[in-house]
């Protein structure tokens, strides 16, 4: 799996060409911040209206696919649920992404637009959620390239992170 990166601006998310962005939403979180608050603007109060309708509850293990074209620039969104917000660990983080994956291999979407769960408001670190997400994504050849929605400084961090472990890698290779 390849990682990109881009910023949480419409103008940048624009950029971006995809098949699905995924994102996560919690269930006490009103209105919805990150992605799906960027989706909801985009869509002109979609993603609320259909919280007000309970049709999108943000509870855990939930999964809604939303249609985005022509307003954004991907076929379609998966809003996964994050249950509470003071309920997040790492193991909500875990399950949603494990959810994540099996998703976009049942869609045959190899490329992704992703805001990593809990990644909006700092509920995991950056540097973590990374570990987590390669571990679990493996080198399963059915992920190209997920872009991933972080601000700048995180970029870098995962960035540096991975760096690091393509290092160490290599030692142990070289070591063997």
């Amino acid at each position: 799996m390849e990682l990109r990166f881009v910023t949480a601006e419409l103008r940048r998310l624009d950029e971006v060409a995809s098949e699905v962005l995924a994102c996560g939403v919690f269930a006490d979180e009103r209105p919805h911040h990150g992605a799906a608050g960027l989706v909801d603007w985009r869509l002109s109060g979609t993603v609320s209206k259909l919280v007000v309708e309970g049709f999108v509850t943000g509870r855990r293990g939930e999964v809604v696919m939303l249609p985005l074209r022509p307003k954004l620039p991907f076929d379609k969104a998966l809003l996964f649920g994050l249950g509470a917000r003071d309920a997040f660990t790492d193991e909500v983080f875990r399950d949603v992404i494990a959810h994540m994956l099996r998703a976009m291999e049942g869609l045959c979407a190899r490329t992704a637009v992703v805001e990593l769960p809990g990644r909006h408001r700092a509920a995991i670190g950056a540097e973590r959620a990374t570990d987590i997400l390669l571990e679990l994504a493996g080198g399963r050849p059915e992920h190209d390239v997920w872009t991933l929605i972080e601000p700048v400084e995180d970029q870098k961090r995962i960035t540096s992170r991975m760096s690091e472990q393509r290092r160490r890698d290599r030692l142990v290779v070289l070591g063997s």
